[in-house]
């Protein structure tokens, strides 16, 4: 009796749940996201080794610059727009010090809000417009200029102001506070689905041409049709278009210096294995790391090496 009970319960469920009533169909299974690299990952480059204080140096890109010293070495390199047309460097260090690094030259209003996403790295840089001090003096960074640390610098060949160089060790060491290597919205991992051919790549910061081509899972760099990166460039090569506005800073012929705007969105390209992928890159506040995003809304994924991203006009 009490079998027969319990099965004619079971059949009741059954009849009363197959009836005409709608049954709220299942959510969607979320879509895959990329972790954050592991611990034993830096999150800078996806390769062992989780980094030591960040060290970041502002780089002279301008013919005189050129060839410059220890950029290879760097974990991320952002190529900016400057006064002129030209371009300089904000080489990252976390993984490697080089035993130099230059020509160090001046920093600008850009390189604050892509740092202040680094948490507190060091900054090297030789002199600024009189209108950043405050940026400098109260922005997420310890600054090791020249003015800070003397003896961290020294002289090359040629003429000033292409000719000064830091000790990166030295810089480091001077700096108090500086943070680790940190999430700063990179994703590693197997390239995703489709992409298109992109062994060559032109591409304009300022009026300054770059030109990549891929090479045994690297790219090689040129700029003004010079090569600059010539082996172990680097793996993902991120093409931020962003909007290029004119700051209160202006040199001494009274051209505004461009600042690139790292903060809101826009469309991306992410070069890597020889080819491109297309998406949006986002970033709501200037801590906030940088997120990159397929047209599948998927994370778009770099390959494990240096990473260079070019801030080109959106």
């Amino acid at each position: 009796m009490v079998i027969a009970v319990v099965i004619a319960v079971i059949l009741g469920v059954v009849v009363w749940s197959s009836g005409d009533d709608p049954v709220a169909p299942l959510p969607p299974a979320p879509s895959p996201v990329a972790a954050k690299p592991a611990a034993n990952l830096s999150p800078l480059t996806g390769e062992p080794g989780p980094g030591r204080a960040v060290l970041a140096v502002k780089v002279d890109n301008s013919p005189q610059g050129r060839p410059w010293t220890g950029v290879n070495d760097a974990d991320v390199v952002y190529v900016e727009p400057v006064e002129g047309g030209v371009t300089r460097l904000l080489a990252v260090f976390a993984s490697h010090l080089p035993p130099s690094a230059g020509p160090v030259r001046s920093f600008r209003e850009s390189d604050i809000d892509v740092l202040a996403a680094y948490g507190r790295p060091a900054l090297a840089f030789s002199g600024n417009a009189p209108e950043l001090n405050r940026l400098v003096a109260s922005g997420p960074v310890v600054p090791v200029s020249p003015d800070q640390v003397a003896g961290a610098y020294r002289r090359g060949r040629g003429e000033a102001p292409h000719n000064l160089y830091g000790d990166p060790t030295a810089l480091v060491r001077a700096a108090r506070g500086v943070a680790g290597p940190r999430d700063v919205g990179f994703r590693f991992g197997a390239a995703p689905a489709g992409g298109q051919p992109a062994e060559d790549v032109k591409e304009t910061i300022g009026t300054t041409p770059v030109d990549l081509h891929a090479a045994n899972g690297r790219y090689t760099v040129a700029f003004d049709g010079r090569p600059a990166i010539t082996e172990n460039g680097p793996a993902t090569v991120v093409v931020q278009r962003v909007p290029i506005k004119a700051s209160a800073v202006h040199d001494v012929v009274g051209a505004p210096s461009p600042t690139a705007v790292t903060v809101g969105r826009g469309a991306v390209d992410v070069l890597r294995d020889g080819k491109r992928w297309t998406g949006i890159w986002s970033r709501p506040d200037p801590g906030a790391p940088t997120t990159y995003t397929g047209a599948d809304g998927k994370p778009l994924t770099f390959a494990p090496g240096p990473v260079w991203v070019l801030l080109a006009r959106g």
